[in-house]
């Protein structure tokens, strides 16, 4: 008799390690944890929350453990819009390009008081908010927010990334709110 184990390449899987749930997930699961620890985000930095989110890229905060590690500076290969600082009128649809240029899925997230609401700008050149030319997925307050609060709404856009079913965007929900942008 050998001591060699015997390996039977014919017997059948043990319970619960076949099917959809495999390795106790399903596909869906696995592609919204890789889309959340994968984002890559374009900076459009105008004025001083620009400065804040170069603070939160440095070794203090590091958005690299949080899987934002790899900036883009081409809309074309981005995730996360991340618009910091004020939007002149005259910016806005430059802005409204970038955000179209963008492939799907994507996420933006306005950050600080101008981008959000147009902060102490009530004047007739700047944009009151940066929701009247793109659609905006999270806000992150203040003026300007802190690096910690910038990372919050990173790790919100990550959630969404998450839980969001990679149909969804082919839903007609989606399709009517891009409309309402004008962008197809």
């Amino acid at each position: 008799m050998s001591d060699k184990p015997i390996i039977k390449t014919d017997a059948a899987a043990p319970p619960g390690f076949s099917g959809e749930g495999f390795f106790a997930t399903n596909l869906s699961s696995l592609v919204g944890m890789a889309r959340a620890n994968s984002l890559w985000p374009l900076p459009f930095a105008t004025s001083c929350c620009g400065i804040e989110f170069m603070a939160m890229m440095m070794p203090t905060y590091d958005l690299a453990r949080f899987g934002g590690e790899r900036m883009s500076f081409s809309p074309r290969q981005s995730d996360v819009l991340l618009v910091c600082g004020t939007i002149s009128k005259k910016l806005g649809p430059i802005l409204k390009e970038v955000y179209t240029q963008m492939a799907e899925p994507k996420w933006v997230i306005a950050v600080g008081a101008c981008a959000s609401s147009g902060g102490i700008f009530d004047t007739y050149s700047v944009l009151q908010g940066i929701d009247k030319v793109i659609p905006v997925d999270v806000y992150v307050p203040g003026c300007p927010p802190r690096p910690e609060q910038i990372l919050e709404g990173f790790m919100q856009v990550q959630a969404l990334a998450e839980s969001e079913s990679s149909r969804r965007r082919d839903s007609e929900e989606y399709k009517h709110l891009l409309e309402s942008y004008d962008i197809n």
